[in-house]
């Protein structure tokens, strides 16, 4: 498993600090959280995009995925939807992430599958991949199968397992891990004080099974990237993700295959 860091985690960090994080504690990854607030976003400009792309790359660092903000199965037309995740996919070409995070936020798959289907065409020829998150309305592994299933594009489509949703809605990580199967293409990774408060807590301190959800995952020989996600931009109370980081670091290399 290779390590990433969301920068989710750096709430007012620039590009540049954000980097420096991830080199200082050896993540061969970063993950960027689109948004204006984090300067990386579908409205950047063709240069934008060039010092972007430079800036990791100098640092010898890959963009594991691009954290984005399209809800794929929300109620209402299609075409607004589409084209945010057409852009979206566009900057992962452009800044050279393999993928674009994207959430539900609806409960029918048959409208999130439609617009997967709508962006697959563009997604194969860029060579990127629509990466579904394990969250709010189809938050276990047997939700998010049921979407890709019926999108049924698997070259341009993946899972987004993260640790925490799934099992604070009841599904066993074992459960997630068989229902997500050949469809699982990225993980993030973070420790919550319980299945009723998500507070961020370090890594191994809280109640989310990190233990169980590694060893699930190293028999696996899940070989993919794996992303801390500190959620600091919705929490400011807590530590800086440079505390965090070790232990993640440590986590990953625990439970590499």
């Amino acid at each position: 498993m290779n390590l990433s860091v969301s920068t989710l985690g750096m709430p007012g960090y620039t590009l540049d600090r954000a980097i420096e994080t991830a080199v200082r504690h050896d993540c061969r990854g970063l993950e960027l959280r689109l948004h204006p607030d984090t300067g990386v976003h579908a409205g950047l400009s063709a240069a934008e995009r060039v010092a972007v792309r430079k800036a990791v790359e100098q640092a010898g660092r890959q963009l594991s995925a691009l954290a984005g903000y399209v809800r794929i199965c929300e109620p209402g037309p299609d075409e607004p939807v589409v084209e945010a995740l057409l852009a979206d996919l566009r900057l992962a070409a452009d800044l050279g992430a393999p993928g674009v995070r994207v959430f539900p936020r609806g409960a029918d798959p048959a409208v999130g599958a439609r617009r997967l289907q709508a962006v697959a065409g563009t997604a194969g020829e860029l060579g990127r991949r629509v990466l579904v998150e394990t969250h709010d309305l189809m938050a276990t592994g047997a939700k998010v199968a049921e979407l890709l299933d019926a999108a049924a594009c698997p070259d341009t489509t993946g899972a987004l397992w993260d640790l925490l949703h799934p099992w604070r809605h009841g599904e066993a990580p074992a459960d997630t891990l068989s229902a997500l199967g050949s469809r699982l293409a990225y993980v993030q990774v973070k420790d919550a004080v319980s299945a009723n408060d998500s507070t961020p807590v370090p890594m191994g301190s809280g109640s989310v099974p990190l233990e169980e959800c590694g060893e699930l995952l190293r028999a696996a020989g899940y070989d993919g990237w794996v992303s801390l996600e500190w959620e600091r931009t919705w929490y400011p109370q807590v530590a800086p993700v440079e505390e965090i980081l070790p232990g993640a670091a440590a986590w990953v290399r625990r439970y590499s295959a």
